[in-house]
């Protein structure tokens, strides 16, 4: 499997399918990626603000890909004839070729931000994606005592989280929650977007690794591979 950062809370996952997660990519300023060279099988979204649904309306429409979301973020999709598979909180479902996405709780909010929107965005969520690994992709969220059981639940290879502070927790809490989940690698993000969530993640990388976990640092448009 590869893991490729596209900065912000974008990756691209390549397993069992090609998934993007949360694709901001126009607007977004560190991204090296432009919306007509993304090629997908699946979309996935945390959540409905802006910078994580970002693109996501083009890039199905580019791929004939499917959105896997929220009950409300599909309904939403559905006005501009985009297919999507609807979850829910602890639930999930298998799609493309192998691939299984299943939501988990995340704490922060979710609101579309574009006109006339008829639907609002839900709640926010983490998602587990497994496609060949399992990933914890944990959203915008707070740190928060049931990643312990997420951990627990579903033994994530990578855990992918945010750490840029104001809107979701910081490098100090995302160590303790890395801590927590145990996954073999975690991976920042959702930081230096913009001056307002301005981290080091050098910092973060010492402080999670003085706890016991494993810290991949990534710049926009590297990958991994596991």
């Amino acid at each position: 499997m590869k893991i490729k950062w596209l900065g912000h809370s974008c990756f691209i996952i390549e397993g069992n399918d090609r998934i993007i997660v949360d694709p901001y990519i126009n607007g977004n300023p560190v991204c090296p990626e432009k919306v007509e060279d993304i090629e997908v099988d699946i979309i996935a979204i945390t959540h409905a603000h802006g910078d994580h649904f970002g693109d996501a309306i083009e890039i199905a429409k580019n791929n004939g890909a499917k959105i896997v979301a929220i009950y409300e973020i599909v309904e939403y999709a559905s006005q501009y004839g985009i297919e999507g598979e609807a979850i829910n909180m602890g639930g999930g479902v298998k799609v493309g070729k192998g691939t299984e996405i299943t939501m988990v709780p995340a704490f922060h909010s979710s609101g579309f931000t574009m006109a006339n929107f008829k639907f609002g965005g839900a709640m926010p969520a983490g998602l587990i994606i497994k496609s060949g690994k399992t990933i914890y992709h944990a959203g915008d969220t707070s740190i928060f005592s049931d990643m312990k059981l997420i951990g627990e639940l579903y033994k994530p290879d990578v855990a992918l989280l945010p750490i840029g502070g104001r809107y979701t927790m910081d490098a100090r809490q995302a160590a303790l929650a890395a801590e927590w989940i145990k996954a073999e690698i975690t991976v920042p993000m959702h930081y230096n977007t913009w001056d307002a969530i301005k981290q080091d993640p050098k910092e973060f990388k010492r402080m999670a690794e003085e706890r016991g976990a494993k810290v991949v640092i990534l710049n926009p448009g590297e990958e991994i591979e596991i």
